[in-house]
């Protein structure tokens, strides 16, 4: 009998690709997605994805989805109460495992594997230490489809915001950003793929600024805030 296993789902491009090479390797019995939403807006967090995209995404993969609603700004000690309540009531379902799509930030890594621990589930990282240039390309190659839905302006302009990555794209980049916005340079939607049943249908919407205050020690963010732009997908 195979292992139970949550999939952490952010929507984009590393989730698929981390979620192709689970499922075709078949070591775990993927019991349901899950996904953090900013409760008061219904979007996936950082991505700005609506809700309804993600629950087309889910279908179309053929996973049941677990939505972890978040306050708009939680502290460090909400956003551990709620993830600590949904992760025991996961685990009450026989869940061991929890994998992610993270390919080299260790503090993040650090972090999922402490936290999980002391509930005893174990984490894992399919996409580990992978070199990201020929990830983005394997993803492409596999026939993979996806669109850039934010973008950090400390890295990235407004104009990248909205695209669909290609090569063009991964030409169009600066050097210094990582291939898979690892970093967090920017976010995507992946909407097509082989692992879908379907495409997922939507219209891109207006271009929205957003911004955030920055941790005062921080002084990569321009004015004392980071700004992102978002592209808004419309489900059609």
């Amino acid at each position: 009998m195979k292992p139970k296993a949550i999939f952490n789902w952010s929507s984009g491009k590393d989730s698929a690709l981390a979620l192709y090479k689970t499922v075709k390797e078949n070591q775990f019995e993927i019991i349901s997605l899950l996904t953090s939403i900013n409760k008061e807006f219904q979007r996936i967090s950082m991505h700005g994805v609506h809700v309804s995209l993600l629950e087309k995404q889910a279908e179309s993969l053929g996973f049941p989805l677990i939505k972890m609603e978040l306050p708009k700004e939680p502290t460090m000690e909400e956003y551990r109460e709620i993830m600590d309540k949904t992760m025991n009531e996961i685990k009450s379902r026989g869940v061991t495992h929890s994998i992610f799509g993270d390919i080299f930030l260790e503090d993040l890594r650090k972090y999922r594997e402490e936290q999980l621990s002391e509930i005893g589930i174990k984490a894992v990282f399919p996409l580990w230490k992978r070199n990201t240039t020929e990830l983005i390309h394997e993803f492409l190659d596999l026939g993979f489809k996806t669109i850039v839905t934010c973008v950090n302006e400390t890295y990235l302009d407004k104009s990248f915001a909205g695209r669909i990555i290609d090569q063009d794209f991964i030409k169009d980049l600066p050097k210094n950003i990582d291939p898979c916005g690892e970093n967090g340079e920017f976010h995507t939607f992946t909407f097509d793929g082989p692992i879908f049943k379907n495409s997922i249908s939507f219209q891109i919407g207006e271009t929205v600024k957003k911004t955030y205050p920055k941790p005062k020690s921080n002084e990569e963010a321009k004015d004392g805030e980071y700004v992102f732009w978002f592209s808004n997908l419309v489900y059609k």
